[in-house]
């Protein structure tokens, strides 16, 4: 706190009678007061409870005289010396009233400011020293003139606008004509000031000074003031308008009803109890339903809930709680005829369809179970949701799931938050106004999960069939019954769906297309659908058979049809181009052609074999992917060294061991292969698998390390054209691994001739492989590592002339 306190002492305008002289240092017992400051010419009721200060009080003989200081902390109940001000205000006491609970009321007049001296006792209770402090009149100036009239004014108008504050005191402060007096009038009336600033201006003996702070305080308070009663005329006005609003639509409601209307509120309240009472409902829904809309039509319009009762009332009504299919029962024949119609070959998953809805025939209410196709994009796993549908006669919706990462995208938000909304099956429910569609859930393998919840958890309810009978949408919070929906899933793989899930879902498994599936297909369904998006008239081109197998194998490298559309629709664009510039005659697809269209060749696995695999070191394995099956070359060389062996290719842990198995079976046979046992000594060896961008794992490619190191070894080149997979032992066994339709395919389309599979492996050829896929190319069997080489490595000169004729023919062919 500033201290104004100056050592040039003039006469006081003012003197109480009695008071000491500013020298006299005579002790005078010292009051501690809590959140008050007593200002000079001030009557102040003091309430004393403390035991010194109750001694103080008690002791007071004659002279009544005391010195008011004011504590720094009001928390301190036993001050000491330091805990006070430094400047007070010497008081006489008056009057000492004694209350039912032993403290005292004393009626105290602050005289003038003291600044405290030397303390000369503190027990029982405190006294000191004091000097007086002389206040500094202001010079008589029109400035001081206008600021103390100013001061005046502005107290006026707080007094009458406090309803706080006696209008007595603008009498008393119009008639102070001393500017200290004044001030210090001022100072104690007003209730806002705290202790701080009370106290700072009885630290001000400066009475300009003094009028200048308090007028500060003044100002800011009214401006307060102010704000203050604006911000409460507007909160009447609003209430008022508000009421007047009511009464008026009170008074509004009574004249329809003397005139026999009906008001747009009460019509829409009338018209949502009809659709709830035509719904269907289970009775507890509609008692809830009729309990909201009942709460409803007693509400204003204008209430902040309004809003959110009608949207929840308007969505229990609009629902599909009983409305099913008008349909009659499956023809199976007929949905034969659907299938064949909207998809070639799948002969197989066509079958477990098939069965399904014979079943769903015999029993409409059966329950379950939940079909989930996975297999590589593009080979028509959401197509043939769409197509079950046509069969039955339902309506389709489909939900997409990738990248969903909030559990309110399936159960819906709770109705306390802002913009809540059910989740997506009731949404996609209320959208085909029936209780039984055919769902797709598309990409449920690329569900997330986050701090928001976990979808693939939010789903188990969903997709049991013993329990999505009574599915609870957070917002609705009421059971809605699932059974009747037929939920088909959709993945590219299953590892990344969590196992409960995966629980309860039916796999059938998609797989890719040959290269004739891929031309029947683009000729039945994608050349049509991409003339007609492009308008092209279909006398206009001309697509040979043989140009677009030219096009599915050279521009496109995957297991479904997807690519291959995209490129039929850039060769259509194209012709339209031509079409809109003036041209009349029919375009027919060549290959030169379609180099002009598309570029250059894209893809060239055939001739790709033929050539890697000319040097010795070279074999062809085949791997499975989410995208189907793919070709993968593994590559062995060798240099001078001391028996090292290098693996690279970003490979997995398990790809790793199998190339040490590899190399370990290789070392252990090193005389019947016709090596030297020793023959690591001085040679390093190297294995690598090219792309080294992606990852690569798993045990199916340790046959073909195995023969890419013995081929090396021998430098014996591996017949063209030969591809292989199978997990290799230390002991040489040839062992079955998974995959083997895709990985097939996957050969086939590279144009491999030869395929090494293990002899366990039979059975998965002749159940998922037909003979149409198999045509073409010659399967051998294999139960040891060393039948895999017989096959895989020529044995005589003559074999090895054939071989190097056959990859001449096969890179010529491509170029």
């Amino acid at each position: 706190m500033a201290n104004d306190f100056v050592s040039v002492i003039k006469p006081t305008a003012h003197k109480p009678e009695g008071s000491e002289g500013a020298n006299d240092r005579r002790p005078v017992p010292v009051l501690p007061v809590r959140d008050t400051v007593l200002f000079p010419h001030a009557v102040l009721p003091l309430t004393v409870g403390r035991e010194s200060s109750i001694q103080l009080i008690q002791s007071l003989g004659e002279e009544k005289s005391i010195l008011v200081v004011a504590q720094r902390d009001a928390r301190q109940d036993t001050p000491q010396t330091s805990d006070l001000y430094a400047v007070g205000t010497r008081a006489t006491v008056h009057k000492v009233v004694k209350m039912p609970n032993q403290s005292l009321f004393v009626f105290t007049e602050g005289n003038e400011r003291i600044h405290l001296g030397e303390f000369t006792q503190t027990t029982p209770f405190m006294t000191a020293e004091y000097e007086l402090i002389p206040e500094i009149e202001p010079e008589k100036t029109p400035e001081s003139e206008a600021l103390q009239r100013n001061v005046v004014s502005q107290f006026q108008q707080i007094v009458t606008s406090s309803p706080t504050l006696s209008d007595d005191l603008q009498t008393i402060a119009i008639n102070i004509e001393e500017p200290g007096r004044l001030a210090d009038f001022i100072a104690s009336s007003l209730p806002f000031l705290t202790t701080t600033d009370k106290q700072e201006l009885l630290e001000t003996p400066d009475v300009s000074r003094r009028l200048e702070r308090i007028n500060k305080h003044l100002a800011k308070e009214l401006e307060v003031q102010q704000l203050r009663n604006k911000i409460q005329t507007e909160v009447q006005d609003s209430v008022q308008q508000s009421q007047r609003d009511y009464y008026l639509r009170e008074q509004l409601k009574a004249i329809q009803k003397e005139l026999g209307d009906v008001d747009e509120s009460q019509k829409d309240i009338t018209e949502l109890k009809e659709k709830i009472e035509a719904a269907g409902m289970p009775e507890e829904t509609k008692k809830d339903a009729l309990k909201e809309l009942s709460r409803l039509s007693r509400m204003s319009p204008m209430a902040a809930d309004y809003s959110l009762t009608r949207n929840y009332v308007e969505w229990l009504a609009v629902l599909p709680w009983s409305k099913g299919s008008a349909t009659a029962e499956v023809d199976i024949k007929k949905a034969k005829e659907f299938l064949d119609e909207d998809h070639y070959g799948l002969k197989k998953v066509k079958d477990r369809i098939l069965d399904y809805l014979s079943v769903r025939r015999l029993k409409p209410d059966m329950k379950g179970p939940i079909l989930c196709f996975v297999g590589p994009p593009g080979v028509g796993k959401t197509s043939l949701g769409r197509s079950i549908a046509r069969a039955l006669g339902r309506k389709f919706s489909r939900i997409s799931l990738g990248g969903m990462h909030d559990e309110a995208e399936i159960r819906g938000h709770r109705r306390t938050y802002i913009g809540a909304l059910p989740g997506q099956i009731i949404q996609h429910l209320k959208r085909v106004e029936v209780n039984d569609p055919v769902f797709m859930l598309d990409e449920i393998d690329k569900l997330g999960r986050d701090f928001r919840g976990d979808p693939a958890s939010a789903l188990l309810e969903t997709l049991d069939p013993e329990q999505n009978n009574t599915f609870r949408d957070n917002y609705l919070d009421q059971p809605f019954d699932l059974s009747k929906v037929l939920f088909i899933c959709t993945a590219n793989q299953l590892d990344t769906i969590p196992g409960p899930l995966l629980d309860r879902m039916e796999i059938i498994e998609l797989t890719g297309y040959t290269e004739e599936e891929k031309v029947n297909i683009a000729e039945k369904y994608l050349i049509p659908r991409q003339l007609k998006e492009n308008g092209v008239d279909p006398e206009m081109i001309e697509f040979p058979t043989a140009s677009v197998g030219y096009v599915a194998r050279h521009y496109t490298r995957e297991a479904g049809v997807r690519k291959l559309e995209q490129r039929i629709g850039t060769v259509a664009r194209k012709v339209a181009r031509r079409i809109a510039e003036g041209a009349t005659e029919k375009t027919v697809i060549t290959q030169e052609v379609i180099h002009e269209f598309l570029g250059g060749i894209k893809v060239r696995v055939d001739t790709e074999i033929a050539e890697r695999t000319k040097r010795p070191g070279v074999a062809v394995g085949l791997a499975w992917t989410p995208a189907g099956g793919d070709v993968l070359f593994i590559e062995a060389n060798k240099m001078k060294g001391k028996g090292g062996f290098t693996i690279t290719g970003q490979i997995g842990d398990v790809m790793k061991e199998s190339m040490q198995a590899a190399l370990t079976w290789v070392r252990s046979n090193a005389p019947t292969l016709g090596l030297e046992e020793d023959f690591t000594k001085d040679v390093d060896i190297h294995i690598h698998v090219p792309a080294g961008a992606i990852p690569k794992d798993g045990p199916s490619a340790g046959i073909t390390m195995a023969t890419a190191l013995v081929s090396l070894l021998t430098d014996t080149p591996v017949h063209p054209l030969t591809a292989m997979t199978g997990e290799i032992t230390l002991s040489g066994n040839v062992l079955p691994v998974g995959g083997i339709k895709e990985k097939f395919l996957a050969a086939k389309r590279a144009g491999v001739r030869d395929v090494i599979l293990p002899l366990e492996c039979k059975t998965q050829v002749d159940e998922d492989l037909t003979a149409d896929q198999v045509a073409g190319v010659k399967i051998h069997y294999a139960t040891r590592i060393e039948e895999v080489l017989a096959v895989a490595l020529p044995k005589t000169v003559q074999e090895v002339v054939e071989d190097e004729a056959v990859r001449e023919e096969v890179i010529h062919a491509g170029v």
